[in-house]
């Protein structure tokens, strides 16, 4: 068993930030050994071999009762007692393989702490000159705070007035400060599963209450480890989701490049189909061009949302609706491919589990229908740490089926970093684009303070391999989930005033990546998957301090961040990714080990990586230091650096030629 979760990453550590919520993984599943197993007991199983006939025919034979039929991988699953998978072991020579624990149950999940269980919302409501924050004890014990802290802007005048939960705080000591505690909460308590409010009068309305916040600090102390803090805020988050201007997808709608003719599948929680920005493309045509229930085997008319994620994603790589907000490029979407087709595909139900067995049959009716349903792109907001070689991960061998058919696969590296080797399969298969996150500290024209968050996953793979491949915008994205949801049930603190449902993860980071490809193959769809990944891995721009050294990691960062404009004009086609060979792959001629160094006791390493990367930071937050890309670094020197260990002024010039090859071109 599989297990989805948006609560924590995937110990199920409890949340320490609200923004780290929404996050979709998988549980690695503890072997089951046949000392374990009573011989009556019915496991769940997946055989091996060619041919897969005779096969089938001893699982019957054997009183077996076959629940998925997996010829992509030459595979069928079954539910076996013990003396029925010895049976057929003993009579079906043509049996390769054998796992016989994916009926293993995890452990239940820890319940929240009920001292630490308070939440706050991610977005202030004002009437006038009145602030409201609202604040959700989400635990089992009513909760009393300590303490709460508040700092504003000048704009804003002195504090008239505060309440809590219905009473009245006394006033702060010093009248004249912006800034102040309160203490005395002593009887103020906040009832067990309810939420209550803060409010705040001043002397002045804000002039535009979302920009404000990004001006105001709150904390709600409720223990000696346990705050809830208000997050910053964009200028108008409810008339713009802001991930398609800083990815540059904005700039293509623009030119009317939307994602037209490119089927997107999702392979996900399902889909609510309500809203018509879901639904339908821009022009208000229908466009779920598929529907596959990968739990039950069958495409169906409606594959429920019962998570929220699924559309949450759903919504991120495809929202249809226009922005409105006044400095928003025109026309502008929500989505960063409006108009692309969406092929949904259903694995993972409302407590957020799903079988392994599952996503294969998902992916393999994905490979089917490819030509059908016109799907070019293959989105997976999902991760689960490695159990085997990438080689003999079953969803992998799926997956390396669809790269071959010609379907771009995109990945999300995993949320569960800062630790090395965190990278969660399937984002650890060498062939498909696994994505990490980055954010953009709620300033979206200002990439300076851009950086890797803590929880984004880190390479190498165990075997090595350079991942994530790219790092893409994941945090606080704004998209849809339906109001039945788990997730809204769990989370309401992140939903904004206009209905939207605020996410972070790589899980975004992916779906970001996955639109942007199919804006990438409108414009030129006689890309290969090679060509595609190189173009958009070669022209990310990196994390570069002072000295010429890279911030990040190549285990972190990548390539560095996406931006889909310069893949369209100094992306290469070629790349190490064209030294891999699908063909030899799938033969099991050959398997490939990454160049990763790893010597015991230490980090893993790259060759040559300790002249090329700078130390990393306690703190991987933003930086004064940090600039993205080759351009932005050298416009902060005087002159180019002769010590740089990377030629950045060679690296510029080579693109500034390109550019004007490619002007030259078109004129």
């Amino acid at each position: 068993m599989y297990r989805a979760g948006a609560r924590a990453p995937l110990l199920k550590t409890r949340l320490p930030h609200p923004a780290w919520v929404g996050r979709l993984f998988l549980l690695l599943l503890a072997p089951l050994t046949a000392a374990q197993a009573d011989d009556e007991e019915v496991l769940l199983v997946m055989l091996q071999g060619i041919p897969l006939a005779p096969i089938e025919t001893a699982i019957e034979g054997a009183g077996g009762h076959i629940t998925h039929r997996l010829p992509l991988i030459d595979a069928v699953g079954a539910e076996l007692t013990r003396r029925q998978l010895d049976a057929v072991l003993e009579s079906t020579p043509s049996i390769g393989r054998v796992i016989d624990d994916l009926a293993w149950e995890p452990e239940p999940e820890p319940p929240v702490d009920p001292n630490c269980a308070l939440a706050g919302a991610i977005e202030l409501s004002w009437d006038k000159s009145e602030l409201r924050w609202r604040l959700f004890n989400k635990g089992d014990l009513d909760i009393g705070l300590n303490r709460i802290d508040l700092a504003w802007p000048d704009s804003l005048g002195r504090l008239q007035s505060a309440a809590l939960a219905g009473s009245t705080l006394s006033p702060l000591t010093d009248a004249e400060s912006n800034d102040g505690s309160w203490t005395d909460l002593e009887d103020i308590r906040v009832k067990a599963r309810s939420e209550t409010q803060l409010t705040v009068r001043f002397a002045h309305a804000p002039g535009n209450p979302s920009s404000v916040q990004s001006e105001i600090s709150i904390d709600a102390i409720s223990g000696p480890d346990c705050r809830t803090s208000l997050v910053p805020s964009y200028e108008e988050p409810g008339n713009d989701s802001y991930f398609p201007t800083v990815s540059g997808a904005s700039a293509l709608h623009k030119l009317g490049i939307t994602g037209e003719g490119i089927g997107i599948a999702v392979l996900d929680s399902g889909l609510w189909e309500d809203p018509d920005a879901i639904a339908m493309n821009t022009r208000g045509e229908p466009r779920i061009w598929g529907r596959f229930d990968a739990m039950t085997g069958r495409e169906v008319d409606v594959a429920e949302d019962e998570s929220g994620h699924g559309t949450h994603i759903a919504s991120v790589i495809a929202r249809s609706d226009r922005t409105r907000r006044l400095s928003a490029p025109d026309p502008s979407f929500r989505g960063v491919a409006p108009n692309a087709g969406l092929a949904v595909v259903k694995a993972f139900g409302r407590d957020g589990t799903a079988r392994l067995l599952d996503l294969v049959r998902g992916v393999q009716w994905v490979v089917t229908n490819r030509e059908r349903l016109g799907i070019q792109v293959l989105n997976l907001s999902f991760a689960s740490r490695p159990r085997w070689p990438y080689w003999q991960d079953p969803v992998n061998q799926a997956l390396l089926k669809a790269w071959e058919a010609g379907i771009f696969v995109v990945a999300a590296a995993g949320n569960e970093g800062p630790e090395p080797m965190s990278i969660g399969s399937p984002g650890n298969l060498p062939y498909l684009l696994t994505v990490g996150a980055v954010t953009d500290s709620w300033t979206e024209d200002d990439r300076n303070d851009d950086y890797v968050p803590d929880f984004s996953s880190r390479g190498p793979t165990p075997l090595g391999h350079l991942k994530p491949d790219i790092v893409a915008p994941g945090g606080h994205i704004s998209g849809i989930t339906p109001p039945t949801s788990s997730l809204a049930a769990d989370f309401p603190e992140y939903f904004l005033s206009t209905g939207e449902f605020v996410m972070t993860g790589s899980s975004q980071a992916a779906g970001v990546m996955s639109g942007l490809a199919a804006l990438m193959l409108e414009l030129e769809p006689e890309l290969t998957n090679d060509e595609l990944k190189c173009m958009l891995v070669t022209s990310a721009e990196p994390a570069i301090e002072p000295d010429g050294r890279l911030s990040y990691s190549p285990f972190v960062q990548g390539a560095g961040i996406a931006n889909i404009r310069r893949a369209l004009t100094v992306g290469s086609r070629n790349c190490d990714q064209n030294d891999l060979n699908i063909k030899k792959e799938l033969s099991g001629l050959d398997h490939f080990i990454g160049p990763a160094i790893f010597e015991e006791g230490a980090p893993p390493r790259l060759p040559g990586g300790e002249e090329l990367i700078a130390p990393p930071r306690e703190s991987e937050g933003p930086s004064t230091t940090r600039r993205w890309g080759a351009a932005e670094h050298l416009q902060r020197l005087t002159a180019p650096d002769p010590n740089s260990p990377i030629d950045w002024q060679s690296i510029f010039q080579a693109e500034q030629r390109l550019v004007r090859e490619l002007a030259d071109e078109k004129s």
